[in-house]
């Protein structure tokens, strides 16, 4: 699938502001910023396994299209929520553990990269990956 493979960050765009609406102290926005973070997605029909690594943590994470699961974020934030296809992007929906409110997320391949835009509150923010 398109998804498939190793994507390393190459920019951000609006990420600190995004992060700044989701509570996180600026310190943690700081070192954020700079993560080098790199997803690995393989998916296998509507399978999806995604391994996340940074400076701060390795993850690995699987999940069903439309069934709900809980993800925490790299500054402890529990979500719960459910990734889908519509189209040819990949829907996040996320319901904060702590305080209810929805973070949404969108990952979509444009030419040779993959594109993540996280909404919170009305801040859009862009995480640009290069394979």
């Amino acid at each position: 699938m398109a998804f498939n493979g190793t994507w390393k960050i190459d920019r951000n765009e609006n990420y600190e502001k995004f992060m700044e609406a989701m509570g996180v102290n600026v310190m943690k926005r700081k070192l954020g910023a700079h993560d080098n973070l790199k997803i690995t997605i393989q998916q296998d029909g509507n399978k999806f396994t995604v391994k996340e690594s940074s400076n701060f943590r390795s993850i690995d994470i699987e999940f069903t299209l439309g069934v709900n699961f809980e993800y925490s974020l790299a500054d402890g934030t529990e979500l719960t929520g459910s990734w889908n296809i519509e189209g040819n992007k990949m829907v996040g929906t996320f319901t904060r553990k702590d305080n209810g409110k929805v973070l949404t997320a969108y990952r979509e391949i444009i030419g040779d990269e993959l594109v993540q835009t996280y909404v919170y509150e009305g801040v859009e923010a862009k995480r640009i990956f290069k394979r």
